[in-house]
């Protein structure tokens, strides 16, 4: 069943109380026979029963009344209680035992739900906007993998293609000739991305130069990551990962050079303003 707002709860026991009816949770008295209980304040201008100033019916018949806490009582329901109130008036004016058969027989009233005309009145509970909105899922910056992404990606690998192959006609590799060994060149140097490797060849043990050294910088580089988690893309924010890899970069950097410029004849050191450069590319 419906909860009944406490302004009619409140209303209602006051108006029991005037009428001497009791009350639920306290003791009521009756009402001397043979009087017609007083209206409670404030009725008068609700469609109450009860002579007014020009001896008509008070204001309010056929129109909703608003409360002092800001809420309207129907106009049937006023039609309702001014109706019981006269029948209530009429019988308590006729005899003492009158009186108290009625107020006996309207004793265990209780509420009821159903209106004039046998209407059933229902109260509307306070529901929420969004549970009987339509939801909508909202919009994302998201696109799928195909075609938007791989058609774009096989598009760069056809156009990277294309230009590999026209450079390769036109440009002449840089090739020596065919290895003769009564003509060892001096000196011998590997590709400059593998300088580096054959620069540390000749400081440490080849064990040490072409397995421990990489190994250890392979081995920071992959762990940076783990050890340094922040998302976030600012430099000053990514002070391990951008020092593991400035290191690493700088220290291969400068081996690479040191094997291209100022290594001539045996692989010895060199100045390349002195000396010249010993080294194709």
């Amino acid at each position: 069943m419906a909860d009944v707002p406490d302004h009619l709860l409140q209303r209602s026991r006051e108006r029991r109380k005037a009428l001497g009816l009791p009350v639920e949770g306290e003791e009521g008295a009756e009402a001397p026979a043979g009087e017609t209980p007083a209206p409670a304040e404030g009725e008068a201008t609700t469609g109450a029963v009860g002579p007014a100033a020009g001896g008509g019916e008070a204001t309010g018949g056929g129109e909703d009344v608003e409360t002092p806490g800001g809420g309207k009582i129907p106009a049937h329901l006023l039609e309702r209680s001014k109706k019981r109130r006269a029948t209530v008036g009429g019988e308590g004016a006729a005899t003492p035992a009158a009186a108290g058969a009625a107020t006996a027989v309207a004793a265990p009233l209780a509420p009821t739900a159903t209106g004039p005309g046998g209407h059933t009145q229902r109260l509307l509970t306070v529901v929420k906007s969004g549970s009987i909105q339509q939801t909508r899922a909202e919009a994302q910056d998201k696109v799928h993998t195909w075609p938007h992404l791989l058609v774009t990606e096989f598009a760069a690998v056809l156009i990277v293609l294309a230009a590999l192959t026209i450079f390769s006609a036109v440009v002449k590799a840089p090739l020596l000739g065919l290895a003769d060994l009564n003509k060892t060149p001096n000196p011998s140097k590997a590709p400059w991305y593998f300088l580096g490797l054959q620069e540390l060849l000749t400081m440490f043990h080849p064990m040490v130069a072409g397995v421990t050294i990489p190994g250890v910088g392979l081995g920071l580089l992959a762990t940076a990551p783990f050890v340094d988690k922040n998302p976030s893309h600012k430099p000053k924010d990514r002070k391990f990962a951008v020092a593991i890899f400035t290191v690493f970069v700088m220290l291969w950097s400068i081996l690479v050079i040191i094997g291209s410029f100022f290594r001539g004849e045996g692989f010895n050191f060199v100045f390349p303003w002195n000396n010249g450069i010993f080294f194709d590319l």
